[in-house]
Formats: C-alpha cells, sequence, structure tokens
C-alpha cells in the first residue's frame, strides 16, 4: 500500500487543521493507521492510532482532547484533525499503516510497527 499525506501548512496558535493520508494499492480495511510527527531536531513520536475498523484509537498525552483520529475505509483514505494548535505542534507529521493483527494493535504506538509510511506534511504553528 501506498500512503499520501496531506492538508500541511502554517497556521496560528489555536487555529485547526486536518491533515489527510489516502492509501493506493490496497484497500484499506485491514490495516491499523497511525499518526506520528517529528520536529526540528527531536526524534518522532507516536500521535494518533486508530485500528482497522475505526472502533479503536489511541492519542499521545501531548495531543489527546484536541486531536482527533479518523478514517473513512469507503475513500481509503485517514485523517487527524487538530484542533487548538500550539507551537509545539510544529513537526513533520506522517501517516502509518500496518496490517491489523493483534501484535500490531499491541505495538500501536511504536513506529517500528508500521511497514507503510506516507512522505510527511509540514505543519508550522506561529505563536
Amino acid at each position: 500500500v501506498q500512503l499520501q499525506a496531506s492538508g500541511g501548512g502554517l497556521v496560528q496558535a489555536g487555529d485547526s487543521l486536518r491533515l489527510s493520508c489516502a492509501a493506493s494499492g490496497s484497500t484499506l480495511n485491514r490495516f491499523v493507521m497511525a499518526w506520528f510527527r517529528q520536529a526540528p531536531g527531536k526524534e518522532r513520536e507516536f500521535v494518533a492510532y486508530i485500528n482497522h475498523s475505526g472502533g479503536s484509537t489511541d492519542y499521545s498525552a501531548s495531543v489527546k482532547g484536541r486531536f482527533t483520529i479518523s478514517r473513512d475505509n469507503a475513500k481509503n483514505t485517514g485523517y487527524l484533525q487538530m484542533h487548538s494548535l500550539k507551537s509545539e505542534d510544529t513537526a513533520i507529521y506522517y501517516c502509518a499503516a500496518q496490517v491489523w493483527s493483534l501484535a500490531s494493535a499491541r505495538a500501536k504506538a511504536s513506529g517500528g510497527n508500521y511497514a507503510y509510511w506516507g512522505q510527511g506534511t509540514l505543519v508550522t504553528v506561529s505563536s
């Protein structure tokens, strides 16, 4: 499966933004999806996870309550809705996918769990 992330941009603190992750090459309903981000000079970190059906989600503590992950399997697309953006949310955001399994569900916050990655989309939040 190939992933294409989009929707990044320059926004002000407090604004909202929605990222999209379009999949091709395979139907997405067999895959769990996640978003990770990497800020300048920092390691990549887990942001959010959604299982293959959309019935289970998880978030990092830093974005919980502000970000919402979702998916539309009919459109083969995942989303990350971001509200109340802060300057510390500035990063390149990557979507990732892996075929669902109990193991992949347990390792949802680990980047090594995901075999498929999008190219990243830059989100810059000005304060």
